[in-house]
C-alpha cells in the first residue's frame, strides 16, 4: 500500500466528474417519481413500474454494451455516456414546458439514463486502473466513496428546497447540468490511454455477452463477493419502500423528519471511507471486507422494531448509522479486490456484469417485497428480508487471494 495521497492531475479530474455527477443525482433523487405524482397524477402502480422497470429494463439494454466497450479506448466512452444522460434528461423539462410531457416519456428516459449509468461505472472502472497504480486502488476508491456519501448528505435537503421553491422539474435540469460538467471534467484529464486488445474479426456473438458472468463465477473470491453484493444490495432497497410505507403512514412521520432518518447518518458513511484505508494497512484487505461485510448485516433488521415519535426516530437513525457506517468501510475495499482480481481486459464486461445484476436483482426483490407487504404487513416483510440478510456473510470470501497480476507473476517463477 503506497503511503502517498496524491494521485495526480488526471485522477482529479475524474474525481472531480463523479462528484459533479453524483451531487446532480443526488438533488434530482425522488424527482421523476414526484413528477409522476404531482404532474401526470400517476398511481402507485405506475409509480412502482417507474422506479422497477426503468431499471430493470435499463440493466438488460446495457448487457450488450459491455462487450462492445471492452475493446475501445474508455474515455471517450465515459464522455458519451455523460452526453446521453444530459440529453435524456433534458428532454424532460422541455416537454414540461411544452405541456406535452407523458409517463411513457419518464419511463423511456429511466431506461437511457439506467442504461448509460451500468455502462459509465464498467468503463470507469477500467479507466481508473490506468490512471493510477494498483497500490493506490484503494486509495482512489476511498475517496469516491467520500465523495458518494457527503452529496447524499448534501443533496437531498438542496434538492427539497429546489423542488419546493422552483417545482420537481428543477432538480432534473439540475441532474442533467451535472452530466454535462462530468462530460467536460473527464474530457480535461486528458493524458495518453492505451489502446485495448482488438476484438477478435465478425459480428459479436450471443455467448460474447456471458463473457463477465463467466469471468466472475470462475474466480474463487469474485463468485462469492458477486452473490453476498447482489443479495444484500437487493434486499436493502427492496425494504425502503416498505419502510417509507411504515414511517409516513402507520407510524405517522412527517416527511422532514423521515428525509432526516436517511440523511443524517449518512455521514457514517463519510467516516467509515476515510478509516478504510488506516484499518487495510493494519488488519489486512481480507480481514477488513469480511468483519464489515459481516457486522453490515446485523443492522437492518432492527428497522422492523420501529416505533412512533422521538424514539422512533432515534432508532432508525442509529439504525442506518451503524449500516451506512459498516458499508462506508466495505465498499471501498470490496471495489478494490474486485478491479484487483480482475484481469485488464475483463474490466468493462465484468463491471458491467456485476452492474445488470445487481440492479435487476433489485428490481426484482422490491417488486415481490411490494407483494409481501401488501400480504404480511410492511413490519414483517421488512423482519424477513432482516433475517436473511443475516445469513449474507456466509457468501463472503473464505480465504484472502492475491492479485491476478501478482499471482500470474508468481506462476511464471
Amino acid at each position: 500500500m503506497r503511503s502517498g495521497h496524491r494521485l495526480g492531475r488526471r485522477f482529479g479530474w475524474l474525481w472531480g466528474a463523479y462528484g459533479a455527477s453524483a451531487l446532480g443525482t443526488w438533488l434530482a433523487f425522488g424527482s421523476f417519481e414526484l413528477i409522476a405524482i404531482r404532474v401526470l397524477h400517476a398511481g402507485p402502480a405506475e409509480v412502482a413500474a417507474l422506479a422497477s422497470a426503468g431499471a430493470a429494463v435499463g440493466a438488460a439494454v446495457a448487457v450488450p454494451l459491455g462487450p462492445w466497450v471492452e475493446f475501445r479506448r474508455k474515455r471517450p466512452v465515459l464522455i458519451a455516456m455523460d452526453l446521453v444522460r444530459f440529453a435524456a434528461l433534458s428532454t424532460v423539462p422541455v416537454a414540461f414546458a411544452l405541456g406535452v410531457l407523458t409517463f411513457a416519456q419518464l419511463l423511456l428516459v429511466s431506461v437511457v439514463v439506467a442504461a448509460a449509468d451500468i455502462t459509465f461505472r464498467a468503463a470507469s472502472g477500467a479507466y481508473l486502473k490506468t490512471l493510477v497504480p494498483a497500490g493506490d486502488l484503494l486509495v482512489a476508491g476511498a475517496r469516491f466513496e467520500s465523495t458518494a456519501w457527503t452529496t447524499t448528505i448534501i443533496g437531498p435537503p438542496l434538492g427539497g428546497a429546489a423542488i419546493g421553491l422552483l417545482g420537481p422539474v428543477v432538480t432534473v435540469v439540475a441532474d442533467g447540468v451535472s452530466y454535462l460538467l462530468s462530460a467536460l471534467g473527464v474530457r480535461a484529464s486528458g493524458g495518453h490511454e492505451p489502446r485495448p486488445e482488438r476484438r477478435p474479426a465478425g459480428r459479436m456473438r450471443a455467448p460474447e455477452l456471458l463473457d463477465g458472468w463467466r469471468y466472475i463465477l470462475a474466480d474463487p473470491t469474485l463468485r462469492p463477493l458477486f452473490f453476498n453484493t447482489a443479495l444484500f444490495n437487493a434486499l436493502v432497497m427492496a425494504t425502503q419502500p416498505l419502510l417509507a410505507v411504515l414511517m409516513l403512514g402507520g407510524l405517522g412521520f412527517s416527511p422532514w423528519q423521515y428525509g432526516l432518518a436517511f440523511a443524517a447518518p449518512s455521514i457514517g458513511g463519510l467516516l467509515g471511507s476515510r478509516l478504510a484505508r488506516p484499518l487495510v494497512t493494519r488488519f489486512g484487505q481480507h480481514r477488513v471486507m469480511v468483519a464489515s461485510g459481516a457486522v453490515r448485516a446485523l443492522w437492518p433488521i432492527g428497522l422492523a422494531f420501529i416505533g412512533p415519535g422521538a424514539g422512533g426516530l432515534l432508532l432508525v437513525m442509529g439504525v442506518e448509522l451503524g449500516l451506512i457506517f459498516c458499508c462506508g468501510v466495505f465498499n471501498p475495499v470490496s471495489s478494490t479486490c474486485r478491479l484487483e482480481r480482475t484481469r485488464n481486459d475483463r474490466v468493462t464486461r465484468t463491471l458491467t456484469a456485476w452492474a445488470v445484476t445487481t440492479k435487476a436483482s433489485t428490481a426484482l426483490l422490491t417488486a415481490l417485497w411490494g407483494v409481501l407487504g401488501t400480504l404480511l404487513g410492511p413490519r414483517t416483510a421488512i423482519a424477513l428480508a432482516g433475517v436473511i440478510l443475516l445469513a449474507t456473510p456466509l457468501l463472503l470470501p473464505r480465504r484472502a487471494t492475491v492479485p491476478v497480476a501478482a499471482g500470474a507473476a508468481a506462476e511464471r517463477v
